[in-house]
C-alpha cells in the first residue's frame, strides 16, 4: 500500500512548489515508510534544488547508511558538515560528526 503522504508530495513535483523543501519532505516520508533508495534519490534532488541545504546532507547520510552504502553515507555526511559550517549550522555540523565518527570506527 502506498503512503498517502507520499503520493500527495509525489503529486506536487514539477509544480509551482517543486523545490528543495518539496524533494526534502518527500525524501523524509520515504525514510520513514523505509524506501531508503527512493529516499536517497529525493535528498539528492534536493541537494540539487539547494546544495547549501545541511538537513538534506544529514539524510541522504541516513538513508544511504541504511541500504549498506557506508562510503556513500560518509561522503555525505563530509559534504553536509562543509555546508553546515559555512552557514553557521553548528548543530547540523556537530550531528554529522557524530554520524561519522559512528560509521568510522572498525567493525
Amino acid at each position: 500500500m502506498t503512503d498517502p503522504l507520499v503520493e500527495r508530495l509525489r503529486a506536487q513535483l514539477g509544480g509551482v512548489r517543486d523545490g528543495a523543501l518539496l524533494r526534502f519532505s518527500l525524501g523524509n516520508a520515504l525514510l520513514g515508510d523505509g524506501a531508503y533508495a527512493d529516499a536517497a534519490q529525493a535528498f539528492r534532488d534536493a541537494i540539487d534544488f539547494d546544495p547549501h541545504y545541511s538537513a538534506a546532507w544529514k539524510l541522504l547520510g541516513k538513508a544511504l547508511l541504511a541500504i549498506d552504502d557506508h562510503e556513500g553515507a560518509a561522503a555525505a555526511w563530509r559534504s553536509g558538515i562543509d555546508t553546515a559550517t559555512s552557514r553557521g549550522d553548528i548543530q547540523a555540523a556537530k550531528e554529522m560528526t557524530v554520524f561519522l565518527n559512528r560509521i568510522s570506527r572498525p567493525r
